[in-house]
């Protein structure tokens, strides 16, 4: 895995999508008030005692965080759904991510699925296709990426739009000006706004 060297006054995000059998993992940089992606990809876990699985994702993750050096995590709640034995074993494999996460010292912050899509598509019913579209717009990728990792690289931009993102990057770079702490004007905003514009001329 090749990244590139931390600049000055930028704020690295790892996002992690969990899942037992596929984590997604993804990494972005904000810098100079734009947001570009470092690297992401996919941990998938061998078959196995469920112990040496949750093992494979903590040590596996706790790689990328070494490798990328992050400032803090994003990473997508998890409700309860109609299967109890999947949404057992997947908080499982979320507590592994999370592990890896403290292990490191990174800050943990946690949106809901709507919260990521709205950020990130503007419309909290998005599919997943939807996501990887915009997630490739986004971030200027040659590519949409897979599933897995578009929704881990969705939790870093839902982070980048928020208030937490916002006063950590204050305290790395210089005060922004009277201008741009207009609420409407700033980041959220402009990125809110062009999603919005990109749906509109897909649906045409």
């Amino acid at each position: 895995m090749e990244c590139s060297t931390i600049r000055s006054e930028s704020l690295r995000i790892i996002g992690i999508d969990p899942g037992l059998n596929r984590t997604g993992y993804g990494v972005i940089e904000h810098v100079g008030g734009q947001l570009r992606g470092v690297v992401f990809g996919v941990i998938k876990s061998p078959p196995g005692p469920l112990a040496s699985r949750l093992g494979h994702i903590l040590a596996e993750l706790g790689t990328v965080i070494r490798d990328t050096r992050p400032q803090q995590a994003s990473i997508e709640k998890v409700f309860v759904n109609v299967n109890a034995q999947s949404t057992l074993l997947l908080g499982q494999a979320r507590g592994a991510a999370l592990c890896a996460a403290v292990s490191a010292g990174l800050v943990i912050h946690e949106y809901t699925a709507l919260q990521v899509k709205q950020a990130v598509v503007g419309y909290g019913k998005a599919d997943k296709l939807q996501v990887q579209k915009m997630v490739q717009r986004l971030l200027a990728l040659p590519r949409a990426p897979v599933a897995d990792a578009a929704d881990a690289l969705a939790c870093c931009i839902c982070h980048a739009h928020s208030g937490a993102r916002t006063a950590t990057l204050r305290g790395l770079a210089a005060p922004p000006s009277p201008a741009r702490r207009k609420g409407k004007t700033g980041t959220r905003g402009q990125w809110q706004a062009f999603a919005l514009r990109l749906q509109s001329k897909e649906s045409r």
